[in-house]
């Protein structure tokens, strides 16, 4: 896996600890992944005492900012080629911003009085879109980063794996540390002295997290990994981004299919949403959360295996396609069996009773189907990020313009839009059953509540996988195809190193069979 051994001309190969450690950027994003889309709402509803639906329509609505900061921030990031290099500064400075806003938010402005209500509303909005723009700044960086990681096209797929290493780092310690701290406060998530404590744990992670990344990505964060122009590249216009992503179909597919992934990993891992499935419907949240949360991650280290090997020999898209339908396949069994519930004690969930392991049927088929349906999304729920390299590498084919930025900032846009259209789907969906606020693993059973649940945990993620299926059909970056976009690429690049005008590489070389023999391997 060394950078330099055995390769075909022009081809960039990432060493194996680069491939390791700059995936972990991706684990520090998911820190505040956790650490705000999944609690923000009812931080604001609980602990603020804000409208339950303003805290969590809110969470969307920014969104509208966001719309302006990510393109913005997208081209500066295209535009910036310093002593630090391109990605490195937006990392370090994204984090920083991020660490203070939420220190500031989850611990500082609980201690505004009750009585100034209006003073809590604007520091809560305000602070969240401070956090926004750290959050844009450190998960572009992910994205577009992989662009200079490596073009091998039997490299990238180890990007999902390690990517998703990285994502249980940040997200999987939150998960587990959450429901740890909460029981030392009563009321639990609802808890000021909860968000006190976690906000800084998951701060700390996160830097450690950055850290890391940041090794893994130095040496490799120069100009000569910058498309094919390197430091001399033309740079775009801000209203020619527009342009470009429109004639960039693979682009706009990917959208649509990682929207689809990501909407259905928010909502089905969303607190509230396993508050009322495990405690409210089941009645044993602190029984089930963990150790269906461990069984979940469990049945997925499999599935990453599976996705690495199906991208290497058949392409990412295939392998995104072939584990997207058996998750669809297998929330068909978990929707059953959540239409069963209730109708005897033997239609709920049982691990533990008061005399050790109590099991039935009904648990031993919901975790079959959970579990391999949850191993199959959460694997490539990611899967997206490496593909938007591909898009990039395709834009840089077929227009000759280097903008990694614009291209991470656009996917990470809709990837917050989506996460936090989560939190006002759930927000909205609880409303409909009378609750004037987020329930937590306290709350008792509300009538109605197994159907929100079922619609939350089951119906939307399926709505969900099937538009990212129906998007990837037409995606036309197969592997095939990424092969002979990579060669021509390296010929171009190579071409304009040594002199020759990039108008003129771009006319010349255009597929496999115009390249010299060399770059045909």
């Amino acid at each position: 896996m060394g950078e330099q051994t055995a390769k075909a001309p022009g081809l960039n190969r990432a060493k194996t600890y680069q491939l390791v450690l700059f995936p972990l950027n991706n684990g520090a994003t998911n820190v505040y992944y956790v650490l705000v889309l999944s609690y923000i709402a009812t931080f604001g509803s609980k602990v603020l005492a804000l409208s339950m639906i303003f805290a969590s329509v809110m969470v969307t609505g920014m969104r509208l900012f966001d719309a302006i900061t990510d393109p913005i921030i997208g081209a500066l990031m295209d535009r910036t080629n310093g002593k630090f290099g391109k990605f490195r500064p937006f990392m370090v400075i994204g984090n920083l911003i991020m660490a203070a806003s939420i220190l500031v938010l989850y611990c500082l402005t609980p201690l505004i009085p009750a009585s100034s209500m209006g003073l809590r509303y604007a520091a809560f909005v305000a602070l969240y879109a401070v956090w926004v723009i750290g959050y844009t700044f450190q998960t572009s960086c992910t994205r577009s980063g992989q662009t200079v990681l490596t073009n091998d096209p039997k490299q990238r797929p180890l990007f999902t794996i390690f990517n998703t290493v990285g994502s249980l780092l940040g997200m999987g310690a939150m998960q587990f540390f959450a429901p740890i701290l909460a029981k030392n406060y009563e009321g639990g998530y609802a808890s000021a002295g909860f968000f006190r404590t976690l906000a800084p744990v998951g701060i700390v992670i996160s830097i450690l997290l950055t850290i890391l990344a940041i090794i893994g990505i130095w040496e490799k964060d120069q100009p000569k990994y910058f498309g094919i122009g390197g430091e001399v590249s033309e740079k775009v216009k801000l209203h020619e981004y527009v342009q470009i992503i429109k004639n960039n179909n693979p682009m706009q597919r990917l959208m649509v299919a990682g929207a689809g992934c990501k909407l259905a990993l928010s909502i089905a891992t969303n607190t509230t949403v396993l508050c009322m499935l495990y405690g409210c419907m089941m009645g044993n949240y602190d029984g089930l959360y963990l150790p269906m949360m461990v069984l979940g991650y469990v049945f997925s280290v499999p599935f990453f295996l599976l996705t690495v090997r199906t991208s290497q020999k058949e392409g990412q898209k295939a392998s995104l396609m072939k584990y997207v339908s058996v998750a669809f396949i297998c929330y068909i069994g978990v929707l059953v069996l959540l239409l069963l519930w209730g109708r005897s004690d033997a239609f709920t969930l049982s691990i533990m009773g008061g005399n050790g392991l109590s099991i039935n049927l009904y648990t031993i088929l919901f975790i079959a189907f959970f579990g391999i349906g949850y191993g199959a999304y959460y694997a490539t729920a990611d899967m997206p990020i490496p593909m938007v390299a591909d898009c990039s590498d395709y834009e840089t084919y077929r227009s000759g313009n280097y903008i990694p930025g614009i291209m991470g900032t656009l996917f990470s846009l809709v990837d917050k839009l989506v996460s936090s259209l989560s939190a006002t789907v759930v927000g909205i969906a609880v409303s409909f059953i009378g609750l004037e606020s987020l329930p937590t693993q306290y709350d008792p059973y509300t009538p109605g509540m197994n159907w929100v649940v079922i619609v939350l945990f089951c119906i939307i993620p399926m709505v969900a996988w099937a538009a990212t299926l129906i998007a990837m059909k037409g995606y036309t970056l197969t592997g095939e195809k990424m092969k002979e976009i990579q060669a021509v690429n390296a010929c171009r690049r190579d071409a304009v190193a040594n002199g020759m005008k990039l108008e003129e590489a771009m006319t010349k070389w255009q597929s496999m069979d115009q390249l010299p023999v060399e770059y045909r391997s």
